[in-house]
């Protein structure tokens, strides 16, 4: 175990969309086990939309989406618990095992990491097995941690009523991070940063300016949620939040700037 690895951890949230990008993928993964091994306590949060969509058409189950949101039936929920908690979720760790690191791969249904409301219909959409992140019981984070392992957490949650939810891998790694007291909450992606209406980075920004952004409509898309669960975390008491994209992956993970920073007024 590392005597040197101490201190309050860094969650990471990896990025579906980069996740599919041979090139950004290495970037990121690179990244991180450089801070892994230099000592830092880092968990990894991830999705996996993309391939889950391939799986979905391969078996020729129609993919439903209302608002942004996936309609996630049974059959839908088969696959996204497999390709999450599996396929995506263990080549992840085969891929930080050849960078010299070792994790544990696990979901967040494992150890009651991560529980989850039903979504609420949206105009009368029943959305299924899509969940709202309400809680994160960080315990077996703690102890993979404490065994000198990288956590690597696929975005599936409880729900309430015995069974499985698929959640937002943004909202998920928010409320890990909150629930792990940790230093830094980085979003690593594919994309620069925070654009404004003008299609301009933004570098810097509070929690009063991003609500406004928000408000206005200069955010939308994946961008949208992303900035929800930025704010969730710097309100709850997470002093720095980053979006950066594959020129800063290092940069956010070791310094804490990047593409966008998001702190709260006491950082």
């Amino acid at each position: 175990m590392s005597a040197t690895r101490v201190g309050r951890p860094i969650v990471v949230k990896l990025g579906g969309s980069l996740l599919e990008d041979a090139g950004q993928r290495a970037t990121a993964l690179a990244a991180i086990a450089a801070r892994w091994t230099a000592g830092q306590r880092i968990v990894v949060v991830h999705g996996g939309g993309k391939r889950i969509d391939a799986s979905l058409q391969a078996l020729k189950i129609p993919k439903k989406t209302y608002r942004g949101l996936r309609i996630t039936d049974p059959e839908t929920l088969d696959v996204v618990v497999s390709i999450l908690s599996g396929l995506v979720n263990k080549s992840l760790v085969a891929e930080f095992r050849s960078l010299g690191v070792t994790s544990a791969g696990l979901s967040g249904a494992d150890g009651e990491t991560l529980w989850a409301e039903f979504h609420p219909r949206l105009d009368g959409v029943d959305f299924g097995f899509v969940g709202r992140v309400t809680f994160s019981n960080p315990k077996l984070i703690r102890a993979i941690l404490g065994a000198d392992l990288l956590p690597i957490v696929a975005s599936v949650a409880l729900g309430r009523e015995g069974t499985l939810l698929n959640v937002n891998a943004d909202s998920a790694a928010s409320a890990l991070a909150i629930a792990l007291g940790a230093e830094r909450l980085v979003f690593l992606t594919d994309v620069e940063g925070l654009l404004d209406a003008e299609g301009k980075l933004v570098r810097e920004l509070d929690a009063d300016a991003a609500w406004t952004m928000l408000s206005s409509g200069a955010v939308g898309g994946g961008m949208r949620p992303k900035l929800v669960a930025c704010l969730e975390a710097v309100k709850a008491g997470v002093s720095q939040v980053v979006i950066a994209g594959p020129n800063g992956h290092a940069s956010a993970l070791a310094e804490g700037i990047g593409g966008t920073r998001l702190a709260s007024a006491a950082a």
